[in-house]
């Protein structure tokens, strides 16, 4: 709505988990309450942005694991500066696809100190709502089949990426939504969680 503040949500989650939909469903929800959103997703399709999309979907190519952590949180400097945070002030709802949560999961699984990750991201301003969609490794493996996959992508990976996103949750950073159910049920929990963060900021 014009002339208010918007809102931030961001969406974490295992891949497969259903966070493109879930975005795509709430954006058009929101807008037929008279809400503009934003889609935006991380890693952003800058120039950064793509040399980590390029490294994560070629092992021969994949940089060394620091390196990534730091590429990605420059990806976030940028992203947050020039497009959420201005988004947010125009009044739009932003929804992101990964934000700071991944790099904690997806490189703390990968045995890079958390402490680390987190002090390197500590410009990343807290969105007002994070959300978790929860599923189990195998159930977003057999999701995904057939797509063109990353170096994350593997079992025994996202084993200990979903450890780290449910220690997350109980830490309070993250909001589980139990995404094994219907899509209707889980857009029904995230629209309301949404509705009443957007709402405050009226």
């Amino acid at each position: 709505m014009a002339g208010q503040r918007g809102a931030f949500i961001a969406f974490e989650g295992l891949d497969g988990s259903g966070k493109s939909t879930h975005i795509r469903l709430l954006a058009n929800k929101l807008k037929e309450r008279g809400y503009d959103s934003l889609i935006t997703a991380e890693p952003t399709t800058t120039s950064i942005g793509q040399l980590i999309t390029d490294s994560i979907q070629d092992t021969q190519s994949k940089v060394p694991l620091v390196t990534e952590a730091l590429l990605f949180a420059a990806d976030r400097f940028n992203h947050l500066k020039y497009v959420i945070e201005p988004a947010v002030r125009a009044g739009n709802v932003v929804l992101c696809d990964r934000y700071v949560h991944s790099s904690i999961a997806y490189q703390g699984a990968q045995q890079l100190s958390i402490k680390w990750i987190k002090a390197i991201n500590r410009f990343a301003s807290k969105a007002d709502l994070s959300i978790y969609l929860d599923i189990t490794p195998e159930v977003g493996l057999e999701r995904i089949q057939g797509r063109k996959k990353t170096v994350f992508e593997v079992l025994p990976l996202q084993k200990k990426i979903r450890e780290i996103y449910l220690w997350l949750v109980d830490q309070g950073e993250l909001v589980l939504i139990d995404a094994n159910r219907s899509i209707r049920e889980v857009q029904n929990d995230i629209f309301n969680m949404a509705l009443d963060v957007v709402k405050r900021r009226d």
